[in-house]
């Protein structure tokens, strides 16, 4: 017992998660938030990674912060995605179908190759957790920005 207390103390302290008895803690202090790509977001996003794949859950998952205006680019999964909406309000948009709005204690899933982007309204900041699930090694196709005419249509 007290050798798996000392290795749990021992990742602590390096900022990694912690794993003790099959429980694994990603503590918020260990999780780092960036400005995300340019090349597959318009504005300013930040994305916090919360969580990455394993061979048990299948999907990493990140906390994204939407600023007013800011969305992805089209994009799809090969596995599906599920976005837990946490704060704000913003809008999603299949490709082909029309934009629709989404707020706070929303849950969002996008089917396995549904081409799609999704962000802050205009006005508006919005924030959420996703679940990007994993097919060999990826989870994300990216593809070309959402236009400013796509967006405010």
């Amino acid at each position: 017992m007290k050798k798996t207390i000392a290795i749990a103390a021992t990742l602590s302290a390096l900022g990694s998660p912690v794993a003790a008895e099959g429980i694994i803690i990603s503590e918020n202090s260990s999780r780092k938030s960036m400005l995300a790509s340019k090349e597959q977001f318009t504005g300013t996003v930040f994305v916090e990674p919360m969580f990455d794949a394993n061979e048990q859950n299948g999907h990493s998952t990140g906390l994204v912060t939407f600023t007013p205006g800011a969305r992805t680019a089209w994009h799809s999964h090969p596995r599906g995605q599920l976005l837990i909406i946490t704060e704000g309000a913003g809008w999603v948009q299949e490709d082909g179908a029309e934009k629709r709005n989404v707020k706070a204690g929303d849950v969002v899933w996008f089917a396995p190759g549904i081409r799609h982007w999704h962000g802050a309204t205009d006005t508006t900041l919005m924030r959420h957790i996703a679940l990007s699930y994993m097919e060999n090694g990826t989870n994300v196709a990216w593809s070309d920005q959402v236009t400013d005419e796509q967006f405010l249509d």
